[in-house]
């Protein structure tokens, strides 16, 4: 059976998943990147996040409201267990030094295997889609991932903006 399921994965989806391992393995190395480029993975992931929930399931407002909760308990924890390394900020250049982490990597892989599960059951199955706690469960995954992206990006940038601030803590 997974043999089938593998075999019948589209091809974009394994290019989607070298991307974004390609991305996870630099996130582990100290680098200096643009300010701006601080909002591509949070985007990145935030769009497959959305792209598993929307139209998927039945469910509605429960679902997104499950997604919600879950996203603003990922972004308090990140913003909360920031674990305090810093890197430098140079603000004439507009870039950011980030010390390397694995933690970018663990969640990109959280929402891919979870995108492609729940891709994978539905498949299987496509009454799940109208099983409210299948939905809330995959939805609530999805959101503690895009909130823990969106709050190591909400610490970035307040630490950015900050006044006499010079660092940027990495989770």
């Amino acid at each position: 059976m997974l043999q089938q399921i593998v075999s019948h994965t589209p091809v974009y989806v394994w290019a989607i998943l070298a991307f974004l391992i390609v991305r996870g393995v630099a996130s582990s190395r100290d680098r200096v990147v643009s300010y701006r480029s601080l909002y591509i993975m949070p985007a990145v992931m935030l769009v497959l996040g959305l792209t598993s929930i929307a139209g998927r399931f039945d469910g509605g407002a429960t679902v997104l409201a499950a997604w919600l909760a879950a996203m603003a308990a990922g972004t308090a924890l990140a913003w909360r267990l920031s674990d305090g390394q810093m890197a430098g900020v140079d603000r004439a250049a507009r870039t950011v030094q980030l010390r390397g982490s694995w933690t970018p990597l663990a969640l990109m892989m959280a929402v891919f295997l979870g995108k492609y599960v729940v891709a994978a059951a539905m498949g299987m199955q496509p009454a799940l889609a109208h099983n409210t706690d299948f939905a809330m469960a995959a939805c609530a995954l999805f959101g503690l991932c895009n909130g823990v992206f969106n709050g190591r990006l909400l610490r970035c940038i307040t630490t950015y903006h900050g006044a006499g601030v010079a660092a940027v803590p990495a989770v």
